[in-house]
């Protein structure tokens, strides 16, 4: 059997004007992490990240700690289908014209618009956003260059067939990415409803681990959403 872990990106710059950033914690986040697996004796066949920076700075950061102590660490792979939808433009573009069309919709906009920073900020982003994605995937949002939900969802499984494809037995790989393709991963693996990769989605943590066995076509989720190397830094632990 080989082993995938799906490490989910650092902290980035949320509600900023560089969101595809980590922040400070974002990084120290993945050092520590890069840290424990140090530590563990932890060992890679392959590595791979998205092109997404937040997911290529997350990668950096821990193969930094593998250099610190002299250890080998893959030259990472770059595969685009690991990168996460585009969250950005279905906020600042196709959410105010839902929020014009749709009377459900649009107090929730109003409702996010109106926030004072630092007060609240994340659960109205969250309620909004919930509301936004989940008429994404039920296919009432269909704009001129968004990625329709059924497409990225098939783009993310491919990225996993990608991976599993290009290893041998016994091997042990870490991919850099992002929450909607680990959802996709889980909802996949367990044979759920497509639905379910959403619901997967909001509950995965920063620089958490979700671990899968393969052989073959035999794909076995053996962890999700864990965070061991945090274990002592609750402070670090965030979901944006």
């Amino acid at each position: 059997m080989s082993t995938l872990v799906l490490v989910r990106h650092g902290q980035a710059r949320a509600f900023s004007n560089a969101p595809d950033q980590l922040s400070p914690k974002g990084w120290q986040q993945a050092h520590t992490l890069g840290s424990y697996w140090v530590r563990q004796g932890e060992r890679f066949d392959s590595v791979y990240h998205g092109s997404l920076r937040r997911q290529r700075e997350t990668c950096e950061a821990v193969a930094t700690e593998y250099a610190k102590d002299g250890k080998p660490f893959p030259v990472p792979i770059i595969l685009p289908a690991l990168n996460e939808y585009v969250t950005q433009d279905l906020v600042s573009e196709v959410a105010p014209r839902l929020a014009k069309r749709d009377r459900e919709f649009e107090p929730l906009w109003e409702a996010w618009e109106a926030v004072v920073p630092d007060q609240g900020r994340n659960r109205t982003f969250q309620i909004m956003f919930e509301a936004l994605v989940s008429r994404w995937v039920d296919g009432r949002l269909q704009e001129p260059g968004l990625e329709p939900w059924e497409a990225f969802r098939l783009r993310a499984r491919e990225a996993l067939q990608t991976i599993r494809r290009a290893q041998g037995r016994g091997m042990r790989v870490a991919a850099f990415t992002s929450g909607g393709p680990i959802g996709v991963a889980v909802q996949s693996c367990l044979g759920a409803p497509a639905a379910a990769a959403l619901a997967v989605n909001w509950r995965v943590r920063n620089t958490s681990l979700t671990t899968f066995l393969y052989s073959g076509s035999r794909l076995s989720l053996d962890g999700f959403n864990e965070l061991p190397h945090l274990s002592l830094r609750p402070d670090l632990v965030t979901f944006r």
